[in-house]
């Protein structure tokens, strides 16, 4: 007979079982059980200082070391808090377990204090969601939570557990497999579709694969960049393809999409077929799909059956997953002519490069994001948060065999600090840099805290121009120059900030010897907080 433990034991020797080494997280009463079972474990907890940002350092850590990320919260505003984190990891499918705790279940539908219908309120943005009644289940539901976290197209799935469930006993026995009869995640692609795509490439004069962040997920870059260069197939991407295709690679062409580059968005119109590898076809990558489709083949490859033809309708679509698809279109011998498009593309780089002009006794946030990201060590990570850092960022990063991680899908600010803080402690021997604007910094800077309580050595950048400046920008195209709401007079001193969190300070006016001033921040032991200040009417392009 297997030895009788709590609930909450049981949870904490699931995560064991699973080989989760860390847990971000903020206790309340409701999930009081399980901390108390976790201070015997050899699992750290890492205290956040707002729940929101336990979901967003877990996306971080999934996203470095493609295992699940684990956070939790405790009940009512403990797990409304933790929504924004499980709906950013859910837009850009990251695999993550979220664990709530809840009101006794006798409680349950009564509005006593601190309760929220957790389950409820996140339908539609996990992947699938719990609610434990019964404690003789919480080896199975976690064994499950697990599993569909990170197959199939990934994503979040919460556990809710009342209070009185982590109490009760059970004789803990954690299940060797997960069956799940309707849930059953497509991996091979179809072979008659594979035949149909190779037949279309060796009949294309202008093809393109357009990658998307399912090829990070899948882990399959390095599958991608061989097939690009054994075929001299010219690769785009979308935002969270950033990373697949080394910035100086001669086979890539940019960023597609809104903000992405002129030459990237050319090459996709102009294509006469188009593979799209895990991404979504959402509206910051191709903003008028129709046009696209007009004179194009198009074949969507996506583990995700539903994103196949919602918002472009594909003339091959393929169900699987990217990596072994790749494998299956290596076993196909074929040689296309493609030469005189990549010289057309090697001429529209050219021609499409934005001349910046930026004025001049100010920080030029595009040639410091070059600058910092060939700086950095070469397989160093980095962070960046939304707004106009982000676009400047996603344009100006220089990719070698780093990782780049941001919200996309959601486009959460304040993103980059916890989400830095995760990746670090996924590999606490890589480099990590999070860049963000002085908006976004002041929507986690509470997380320098948890960076000094628990050691987690991350270089943060702030570009300041004292504006929410992606929204000033839009009102400057829109609205004709009318700015409403979006003055950030009153920010606090960031010198002082740092000096209260005990946290090294640097501070940058201009592109004076910025080179030097960059590898000597980069180098500092520990943590380190760098403000560069730029022009506030600078603009993206």
């Amino acid at each position: 007979m297997a030895e009788k433990i709590t609930g909450a034991q049981a949870m904490v020797q699931c995560l064991e079982k699973e080989g989760v080494s860390v847990v971000f997280g903020y206790p309340g009463v409701a999930i009081c059980p399980f901390f108390n079972s976790l201070y015997d474990s050899e699992i750290e907890q890492v205290l956040v200082r707002t729940e929101q940002n336990a979901g967003h350092a877990a996306s971080g850590y999934a996203r470095v070391t493609g295992e699940v990320g684990v956070c939790v919260a405790t009940s009512g505003p403990g797990a409304t808090n933790l929504i924004t984190g499980i709906a950013t990891a859910y837009a850009d499918s990251i695999p993550m377990v979220a664990i709530t705790g809840q009101v006794s279940s006798e409680l349950l539908g009564r509005d006593v204090f601190q309760e929220a219908d957790i389950t409820g309120a996140t339908e539609s943005f996990v992947k699938y969601s719990y609610l434990i009644k019964d404690v003789n289940d919480i080896p199975r539901v976690f064994k499950e939570a697990f599993y569909i976290a990170n197959t199939g197209r990934k994503g979040p799935v919460l556990i809710d557990i009342p209070i009185d469930i982590q109490n009760q006993m059970l004789e803990f026995e954690y299940p060797a497999t997960v069956s799940l009869r309707t849930y059953k995640p497509t991996v091979k692609g179809h072979a008659v579709q594979i035949k149909k795509v190779i037949e279309a490439l060796k009949e294309a004069k202008r093809p393109v694969l357009c990658v998307g962040g399912g090829v990070q997920l899948s882990g399959a870059e390095e599958e991608v960049r061989k097939f690009s260069e054994k075929h001299s197939i010219p690769v785009v991407n979308t935002m969270m393809g950033i990373g697949v295709m080394p910035s100086g690679h001669p086979m890539y062409f940019g960023m597609v999409g809104n903000n992405g580059k002129a030459y990237a968005n050319l090459a996709m119109n102009k294509s006469d077929l188009l593979i799209m590898m895990g991404a979504r076809v959402a509206d910051r990558a191709i903003s008028q799909p129709d046009l696209v489709t007009e004179n194009t083949v198009v074949v969507h490859i996506d583990v995700d059956p539903a994103e196949i033809g919602k918002n472009m309708g594909p003339s091959i679509p393929i169900v699987g997953d990217i990596k072994h698809i790749l494998h299956d279109f290596e076993k196909h011998e074929f040689q296309g002519d493609y030469g005189e498009w990549i010289e057309q593309l090697k001429t529209w780089k050219e021609e499409k490069q934005v001349k910046r002009n930026p004025k001049e006794g100010y920080v030029d946030p595009a040639e410091f994001v070059r600058i910092l990201s060939e700086s950095m060590e070469e397989d160093g990570v980095y962070v960046a948060d939304v707004g106009q850092n982000q676009i400047w960022s996603c344009n100006y990063y220089v990719m070698r065999k780093g990782k780049f991680l941001t919200s996309g899908g959601m486009g959460t600010m304040g993103y980059s600090i916890p989400a830095a803080m995760g990746a670090k402690r996924a590999d606490k021997s890589r480099q990590v840099v999070a860049v963000c604007g002085d908006g976004s910094f002041q929507m986690s800077f509470m997380e320098l805290a948890t960076i000094r309580q628990h050691n987690i050595p991350i270089k943060i950048i702030v570009l300041k121009n004292n504006y929410l400046g992606m929204v000033r920008e839009y009102q400057h195209y829109t609205y004709n120059d009318r700015y409403s709401g979006v003055s950030l007079d009153g920010s606090p001193n960031l010198e002082m900030i740092a000096a209260a969190y005990e946290m090294p300070f640097v501070r940058i006016f201009d592109m004076d010897g910025i080179e030097e001033k960059i590898k000597t921040f980069l180098s500092m032991e520990g943590s380190g907080l760098m403000e560069c200040i730029i022009d506030s009417y600078d603009l993206v392009k």
